[in-house]
């Protein structure tokens, strides 16, 4: 069966008195013979009774009350599961991304060893095989910046005068460490800044060769399918936060528990509804070598003894007595601010609603939801003579 505290519309630590009261208003309401026209009527009369049955029988009510938090220690562990799983899967994929950036690494520094080989034997020769060695690594970035092969040659020349291959190979070094920063995820240089400094980074390539670790650094990106923004993102953190209607009317501050055990708090933005789900950013699972995870937080709204929730809107019963159905009368009613008054017109049914507008929960675009007031029709505690002569001579055709 359903939750019988739900049908009967009270909170799960009612006491006796106040689930009878609500099973007698809910039992009137949906009695099959003040619901003729309904075709439902008598199921929802039953299975008010079995709620009613199960909640006023202390055992029966404890038993259910540990069926459902057996239930839902169950659907927490299978969740914190899930998670955990999906965590040693993401730190699998993380040690495997690691492993082929170590990978291309070794081509990294491979490469960079060949290029200081090539300056070598550049030093040996003449210009014009340095100016084709360059020509070859910068390609079009060093004919824009450095102004063609003449300026190239005269470069390359006051750089074999002013370096020894001891610098070289110290040189050579530095660029192995700047590549393996750059796979790692630090932030590179700008590789170029203006057409002047690019003219001067290839002077000196022989000694930092900037621009090719930058090509295999974006080389690297390729090979790892790594984006330029960084790492692989940590599995997210999901968990339910239980509010109040009062709690989304005022747009109040919630505290709700992750599964590792850790409490996040957040506010609650308007336009907050049963089911929605608010992503908290880099507050989910931290992971080494991965972006931090979001915390996920499905909302759910109490029940509440005074209304339900339609969307924005709130529904709160009115009932009525028959003479006030037929005549018309003013009432007064709870409202989610405090006591309103209705004004029921004559001869309003129990098919009847009252709409109050702008009573109702905070929309996101603004303004808020409507209270709808539905009327019940109810008999007297007691029979009375003369009402009940009244029906029969109204049924039978006995007009006094």
């Amino acid at each position: 069966m359903r939750d019988p505290y739900k049908i009967l519309g009270v909170k799960r630590d009612a006491a006796a008195d106040e689930i009878k009261a609500a099973w007698r208003n809910m039992a009137k309401s949906a009695h099959p013979d003040h619901n003729q026209g309904d075709p439902t009527a008598t199921a929802r009369f039953a299975e008010i009774g079995r709620a009613y049955e199960t909640l006023k029988d202390p055992r029966k009510r404890s038993l259910f009350d540990n069926a459902v938090r057996m239930a839902e220690a169950k659907k927490q562990e299978q969740t914190i599961m899930q998670q955990r799983q999906a965590a040693r899967e993401a730190a699998v994929r993380a040690k495997a991304a690691q492993a082929n950036a170590e990978r291309v690494m070794e081509e990294i520094a491979r490469a960079a060893q060949k290029a200081a080989a090539d300056n070598s034997r550049q030093q040996a020769g003449s210009a014009e095989p340095a100016d084709e060695m360059v020509e070859r690594i910068f390609g079009a970035q060093a004919r824009a910046a450095g102004g063609g092969r003449s300026q190239g040659r005269a470069q390359q020349a006051q750089y074999q005068q002013a370096q020894s291959q001891q610098t070289q190979n110290q040189q050579t070094h530095t660029a192995q460490s700047e590549a393996g920063r750059r796979v790692d995820g630090e932030a590179a240089e700008t590789d170029a800044k203006s057409d002047e400094e690019t003219g001067e980074t290839v002077a000196n390539a022989g000694a930092n060769l900037p621009l090719p670790l930058s090509i295999l650094t974006n080389l690297v990106r390729r090979f790892t399918g790594a984006k330029d923004t960084g790492m692989e993102k940590a599995p997210d953190e999901v968990t339910t936060a239980t509010v109040t209607i009062d709690d989304v009317l005022k747009s109040a501050w919630i505290t709700a528990s992750l599964p590792e055990g850790r409490e996040i708090g957040f506010a609650l933005p308007a336009g907050t509804r049963d089911g929605d789900e608010i992503r908290l950013k880099g507050q989910g699972f931290k992971l080494p070598g991965m972006q931090r995870g979001d915390a996920v937080i499905a909302i759910r709204i109490a029940p509440d003894p005074r209304f339900t929730v339609d969307g924005f809107d709130l529904h709160a019963v009115l009932p009525l007595s028959i003479e006030n159905a037929v005549l018309g009368t003013e009432a007064r009613i709870e409202g989610p601010g405090g006591p309103l008054n209705v004004t029921i017109p004559a001869w309003s049914g129990s098919d009847k609603t009252i709409r109050i507008p702008d009573q109702g929960l905070p929309r996101d675009e603004g303004g808020r939801g409507d209270l709808v007031v539905e009327l019940r029709i109810i008999l007297w505690e007691k029979p009375d003579d003369k009402v009940t002569d009244l029906m029969r001579s109204m049924r039978e055709g006995l007009f006094l």
